[in-house]
This record gives structure tokens, C-alpha cells and sequence, in this order.
């Protein structure tokens, strides 16, 4: 998992505005990369971490966060992506 999350955090650092409040990207958690992901993200970056971490272990992040009583996930992207991971992962 640690080269995935470097490539992860890679990602977001290519693209700032996806994580605004932070220049730490080596400290950020890949359940904060996801997220930020998942709600302001464009599709072909949700590809690109869906090949980085593959489709099961983004399904159990996902799971992981949906499950949490508090989270940042938008409902319109939380909806769309548990249709998403139910039918593909």
C-alpha cells in the first residue's frame, strides 16, 4: 500500500485544487485523497486512482467512508458511486 498511496498522493499533487487546504501531500491519508476524489475529481482522475489502488480496495475505502456517521461526500457522489462499486467491484 505504500506505493499506492505515494502514487496517490502523486495524483492530487498534480492537480491542488483537488485538496486546496493543504502543500502537505506527503501526509495526507488515502481516505482524504479518495474523497476529495470522488467529490471534485474529474472521471479520468477517478480512473487513474481506480488503476492505482484497483477496483476492490477503492470499493472498501469507499465503503469505509459511506459508512462513517460523519463525512464529506456530496450526496449526489455519494449515491452515484454506491450504484457504481455495487455493480462493478
Amino acid at each position: 500500500m505504500d506505493q499506492q498511496l505515494i502514487s496517490a498522493q502523486n495524483l492530487i499533487r498534480r492537480n491542488p485544487p483537488l485538496i486546496w487546504y493543504t502543500k502537505s501531500y506527503d501526509q495526507l491519508q488515502i481516505e482524504s485523497i479518495a474523497e476529495a476524489i470522488f467529490n471534485y475529481g474529474t472521471w479520468q482522475e477517478f480512473l487513474q486512482l481506480k488503476e492505482i489502488l484497483g477496483i476492490k480496495n477503492l470499493a472498501q475505502i469507499f465503503t469505509k467512508l459511506d459508512n462513517m456517521s460523519r463525512n464529506n461526500l456530496l450526496p449526489i457522489y455519494r449515491n452515484y458511486f454506491r450504484h457504481y462499486f455495487q455493480h462493478y467491484a
